[in-house]
């Protein structure tokens, strides 16, 4: 990638494999980006790079100028490790309570920490944001409204999976939703491919109250998939949305599911690949004409490594099975 003289070395963002996994024998399997194999460990490198890389062609932002982004996590350190190698500074703003790991990487790659009160959530980050913004003059990639989220996965994700992909077409795809961006750019993507695709939100919730089966929350469980937050994503522009509600705690046992399998992935990954499971599943019991279509791909996303959730309730198990062994 072509940038002004001056600026460091960028590692390049190779396509990341397309893989089928399969739990269950009884279902065809879930086609799954794994897109912790990216620099930073997760799918943010890609707007991270994307939107600063923009931003210095146009001359918005140029060596030692400051950027701030208001992230529970994975962009942050994405964000660290761009302006890293394009030496400039940054901000990670981050609400309470977000795990150390997280927090670590960022420092790592030099960049610095301002935390918000739990209460406040990503809402409280994200005016802090742009408090910061009017003090220093820095430069705000303001993930959860830049339009060029999701057209980064539009130019580059969309694309390497029709590449990869077999018979280059897609029948579903299915994500989380934080920002947003990662499903409306795979399905903007892909369906200005050609592809006759359907896209499925997965919905982290938690089973509450006497009567569990009827009665749900969301379920914060899921770090970076959050509600209510985003301006890129917009149910009612997405034809044939379907919804699909995964409780936080059968996505967490997928997701140590898949690390057993090699797959060093955080919760996300769990709750993409459960929703992907239950459309398989519907389609199975419906009978339904893509459902009986020979060799039906259904495509989802493994946005992140498990390193940054060490100290969440993700490896709570292995934590407390590793600590009775030294006692």
């Amino acid at each position: 990638m072509h940038l002004p003289e001056g600026h460091i070395y960028l590692h390049r963002l190779a396509p990341t494999p397309l893989v089928p996994v399969q739990l269950d024998p009884a279902l065809p399997p879930v086609w799954c980006k794994l897109e912790f194999l990216n620099p930073s460990g997760s799918t943010k490198d890609r707007i991270a790079r994307y939107i600063l890389t923009k931003a210095w062609r146009e001359g918005v932002i140029k060596r030692g100028d400051t950027v701030i982004e208001a992230s529970s996590g994975s962009t942050s350190i994405a964000m660290a490790l761009a302006c890293a190698q394009l030496g400039l500074r940054f901000i990670a703003v981050l609400p309470e309570g977000v795990s150390a790991e997280r927090g670590l990487m960022i420092r790592g790659y030099g960049g610095e920490l301002v935390f918000t009160p739990k209460a406040e959530g990503i809402l409280g980050a994200l005016k802090a944001t742009e408090r910061l913004a009017r003090e220093t003059g820095a430069f705000l990639p303001r993930q959860f409204s830049n339009p060029d989220n999701a057209e980064a996965h539009e130019r580059y994700t969309a694309r390497e999976i029709l590449d990869q992909i077999p018979g280059g077409v897609v029948d579903w795809v299915i994500s989380g939703v934080g920002t947003g961006g990662t499903l409306v750019g795979l399905y903007n993507g892909l369906h200005r491919a050609g592809c006759d695709v359907r896209p499925v939100l997965a919905r982290p919730v938690e089973l509450t109250g006497a009567a569990d089966a009827e009665c749900c929350s969301f379920s914060s469980r899921i770090p970076g998939v959050v509600e209510c937050v985003s301006t890129i994503f917009k149910a009612d522009a997405f034809p044939g949305l379907r919804t699909v509600e995964v409780p936080g705690k059968k996505a967490l046992e997928a997701t140590r599911a898949l690390i057993g399998l090699g797959f060093p992935v955080g919760p996300s990954s769990g709750l993409n690949y459960c929703a992907s499971v239950e459309i398989l599943r519907d389609l199975q019991a419906e009978g339904s004409t893509a459902g009986a279509k020979p060799g039906v791909k259904v495509v989802t996303v493994f946005p992140d490594r498990m390193e940054r959730y060490f100290t969440t309730e993700l490896f709570r198990p292995i934590r407390e099975y590793t600590e009775a062994l030294t006692v």
